[in-house]
C-alpha cells in the first residue's frame, strides 16, 4: 500500500485544500488521517490514483507531499498485540516512520506500517502479512 505524507503549516482550510484537489482530479481518498504538532500539521492519505494524487498534491504552494510505502498487517483486536509487533521491529533494529490503525472488525484489526527497509520488514511481518 502506497500512501502519501502531507506536512504544511497548522492553519485553518488544510483538509479542505487537499481534499478539493484530489476531488477535482477525480481522486477517490481511502484513508485520511491528519494530526497537528505545534506550528506543523501532518495528513496522511490513501488513495485510488496514487501517482496522480502524488503529482497534484506535490503543485499545491506550502504543501510538502512526499510518498512512503506501507505495509498492511492483520492483528488480533486484544492487549499487547501491537506491542509484540513492535517488538519484533525493534529487535531487528528497524525504525518505524509510522504506524496507523485502518480498521478494527470483530476480532481483528489491519494496521499500515511504514519503515525505512520495507522488504526486510514485510518479511519479518510475514505472518500477518495483508498487503
Amino acid at each position: 500500500m502506497k500512501q502519501i505524507t502531507v506536512i504544511s503549516g497548522n492553519r485553518p482550510g488544510i483538509i479542505a485544500t487537499i481534499t478539493e484537489a484530489l476531488a477535482g482530479e477525480g481522486i477517490n481518498i481511502e484513508n485520511i488521517d491528519a494530526e497537528t504538532f505545534d506550528d506543523t500539521a501532518v495528513t496522511i492519505v490513501s488513495v485510488d490514483q496514487y501517482d496522480l494524487a502524488l503529482k497534484v498534491l506535490q503543485n499545491i504552494p506550502d504543501l510538502k507531499a512526499i510518498t512512503e510505502d506501507a505495509i498492511v498487517i492483520r492483528i488480533k483486536d486484544e492487549p499487547g498485540a501491537l506491542a509484540r509487533i513492535a517488538r519484533r521491529f525493534s529487535d531487528a533494529g528497524i525504525n518505524l516512520r509510522s504506524l496507523r490503525f485502518l480498521q478494527r472488525d470483530n476480532d481483528f484489526g489491519l494496521v499500515a506500517i511504514s519503515t525505512e527497509r520495507t522488504q526486510e520488514a514485510m518479511a519479518l511481518v510475514q505472518d500477518v502479512l495483508v498487503a
